[in-house]
């Protein structure tokens, strides 16, 4: 597999550490809202990458954090009245629902940075011991930028042009401008931590290192995030990181591009801001997963009621192949159009392989998903072999799978109005009223809802 590393600016071969085993570490969300759809990208890319890489063998050990410390939470338990700690398990909750709902797999491990302040205070304690970090007189604990003289490798900065352009705050005792937190010195009415520096907090850059070291090991295969994360936040791990360890601590960084909405950038000033709670009250939320999946994860995305509708479209084009597979009836096997049927379906699995093998294109693995559902149409349209049917299904469902698509049953409701039709129906055709049972069909129709007559009994779907 090919995969385009940031910090090397090209697509390499994936060469894990270890034979067969993939470490791997993606930021996820600072616990204090409900995530927005610019989130949701990265969850399910690196959600994604996990399938494949276990599709294709690998054992992989996935990790993504949640940060339930950090001036924002902060912020917002103290306007709501609550703690930082219960406003953080009440967001780790929501985190769930929505990611459950976005097809999103649970992590191997999910730590939070308030379980791992041992591990990052002997973090802080190296680097200040290896003369990378300092101590204020104020309790603050200062990474030295140039210290590490790979600093700006990941972003491709340079530290003098950093400079040129950093602000400092006036009460900060930092020895340069581009020095940043490692450790925060309690401040009134702030969760805080015993420390050698006195009692205060962690800076948020030291949490993902501490967790992901603490968890993978010095060195691990596999760090990602958003494009946004680049710089400072990973520029920042990597310099901490290798600073303190004197290894290499992740091989391949792996970002995703920006979303627009509306093809404006995201913000609540233009009010284009949206969270996946809210997008969830008007699409299911499978479709925002297939949207997200119809463009290379590098490329930028653009988000809109229009493009959600168009991915519910082509996601219920794969479900009614899924579906016709299913309910396809059997003729003795063995035929010529069985065994073409057979070879397309290697040339699939193939061809869905390849794309996805190159750098995660899951554009191009959806575009062979749809060749093989209008193979799959064509092929059951009459009776066929029950191999040849039971390898599409299988092929089918493995493959969408990969995707995490049509992992689950859709969810439809009708009205009841709608379902005592379709039994009126059903109920005519087996008296044999056939015009009777027509009328039902017109008025389910005049409703907006066809009947679908499977081997498995009458189906409604909306028109």
């Amino acid at each position: 597999m090919q995969i385009y590393n940031t910090m090397t600016r090209r697509k390499e071969e994936l060469v894990p550490l270890v034979p067969g085993q993939i470490s791997m570490y993606a930021c996820g969300p600072t616990v204090y809202n409900f995530f927005h759809i610019g989130n949701a990208r990265p969850f399910i890319v690196f959600d994604t990458l996990r399938r494949y890489l276990e599709y294709r063998g690998y054992n992989v050990r996935f990790v993504q954090n949640f940060t339930d410390i950090d001036d924002k939470m902060i912020r917002r338990a103290n306007e709501e009245g609550t703690t930082v700690k219960e406003l953080g398990e009440r967001f780790i909750k929501e985190y769930y629902h929505d990611a459950d709902a976005l097809g999103v797999r649970r992590a191997s491990a999910n730590p939070r940075a308030t379980e791992h302040i041992g591990e990052i205070i002997a973090l802080v304690k190296t680097l200040i011991e290896k003369g990378h970090a300092y101590a204020t007189p104020d309790g603050d604990v200062y990474f030295s930028v140039r210290s590490f003289s790979g600093y700006g490798k990941l972003s491709g900065q340079n530290i003098d042009d950093l400079e040129n352009g950093a602000r400092v705050d006036p009460d900060e005792a930092k020895r340069d401008p581009l020095d940043f937190a490692l450790w925060k010195a309690e401040k009134p009415g702030e969760p805080s931590w015993d420390s050698p520096w006195g009692k205060g907090r962690p800076g948020w850059h030291i949490e993902c290192s501490a967790m992901s070291m603490s968890i993978l090991g010095e060195t691990f295969d596999i760090h990602g995030g958003g494009q946004d994360l680049v710089f400072p936040h990973h520029e920042n791990e990597i310099a901490q990181s290798e600073a303190a360890t004197g290894h290499p601590f992740a091989r391949y960084w792996m970002h995703n591009g920006y979303i627009n909405v509306d093809n404006q950038k995201m913000s609540k000033s233009l009010g284009n801001f949206f969270t996946v709670r809210d997008i969830a009250k008007e699409f299911d939320l499978e479709a925002v997963r297939m949207f997200m999946l119809g463009v290379q994860y590098r490329n930028p995305v653009n988000f809109s009621r229009e493009m959600i509708q168009q991915a519910e479209s082509a996601l219920e084009r794969l479900r009614t192949a899924k579906e016709r597979l299913a309910e396809a009836q059997t003729a003795p096997g063995g035929t010529a159009e069985d065994a073409a049927f057979l070879a397309q379906l290697d040339e699939f699995k193939k061809r869905f392989n390849e794309a996805m093998d190159d750098d995660l294109n899951t554009a191009d693995a959806i575009g062979v998903l749809f060749e093989f559902a209008r193979a799959a149409n064509t092929f059951v349209s009459e009776p066929r072999g029950k191999d040849a049917i039971e390898a599409g299904k299988a092929l089918f469902g493995e493959l969408t799978g990969v995707l995490g698509l049509l992992t689950r049953e859709k969810a439809e409701e009708f009205p009841k109005a709608a379902l005592d039709l379709l039994e009126e129906r059903q109920a005519a055709r087996k008296a044999k009223d056939f015009a009777r049972a027509d009328e039902m069909r017109d008025a389910l129709k005049n409703m907006g809802y066809a009947v679908e007559d499977t081997a498995n009994g009458p189906k409604l779907k909306k028109l």
